[in-house]
């Protein structure tokens, strides 16, 4: 009952923030006045405020651009996390577009939406993928594919690192980030825990969102590697050098928050 009662009161939160927001980016839309983006970063942060996300962040965003940004993937909650760090664009699977509030959003920060199994279409995402890079904003890659449990990295899959093919004529780089829930009312969070908060499968949207509401505040780290350079390389070698960065990041922040 308390788990509804607080989705009541997020719900509530979150039809009157959205209206306001998704208001505000289409005035700015239309008179060409203000960084339309700035609803979308406020959105994400409001989102954060009403589930009881706490978000930590290590080392700077790369200024450099264009930049990919290839981060692990725990929950749908991760896409909120980083949207709250600065201005990004996300490459998210093809059915996300149809998803009432969160596909209007993907759509109006230029996200890309592709279709994973169909190889044929491969080469036009790919061209996708690289003009929304030349677009200015950071573009994330959740290079494992799918949410794991929060307690260790799925194989990345390298497929869409291609991008930088299209780009070859310029400076790229991808950036490591590791995400990583690591505090649960501000103790501790174990590997039993963090497993029930992630994402996984085809687990419904609703029964989650309960779940975290009633679990109660969740602190996530997020740590910014170096840069990798495309130069000299390969999608695949870049694909496992980010990997690498990655799991020693997430090493990293476990370390620290002595879990």
């Amino acid at each position: 009952m308390r788990a509804k009662a607080k989705l009541a009161i997020a719900l509530i939160g979150f039809a009157l923030g959205t209206a306001g927001l998704v208001a505000w980016q289409t005035a700015m839309k239309m008179t060409r006045i203000g960084d339309p983006r700035k609803p979308a970063l406020l959105w994400h942060r409001m989102v954060l405020a009403l589930l009881g996300i706490r978000v930590h962040v290590s080392g700077p965003l790369s200024p450099q651009r264009p930049l990919l940004i290839a981060a692990n993937h725990v929950s749908w909650t991760d896409i909120m996390v980083l949207g709250s760090i600065a201005p990004v664009n996300f490459i998210a699977k093809a059915e996300v577009a149809t998803w009432p509030v969160l596909g209007r959003l993907f759509r109006s920060q230029n996200s890309v939406f592709v279709e994973r199994e169909a190889r044929h279409r491969s080469g036009h995402q790919t061209r996708e993928v690289a003009e929304t890079l030349k677009s200015g904003d950071p573009l994330v890659l959740f290079a494992e594919g799918t949410t794991a449990c929060g307690n260790r990295l799925l194989p990345f899959k390298s497929t869409l690192f291609g991008a930088a093919a299209q780009l070859s004529d310029e400076a790229f780089a991808v950036q490591p980030a590791a995400l990583f829930y690591s505090r649960l009312h501000g103790m501790a969070m174990g590997r039993r825990h963090r497993a029930r908060y992630a994402w996984i499968g085809d687990e419904e949207l609703v029964p989650h969102l309960l779940r975290i509401l009633e679990s109660g505040p969740v602190d996530v780290e997020v740590r910014f590697g170096e840069p990798i350079s495309f130069a000299g390389a390969n999608r695949k070698q870049v694909s496992a050098r980010s990997e690498a960065a990655i799991r020693e990041l997430v090493t990293g922040v476990r370390r620290g928050a002595k879990l």
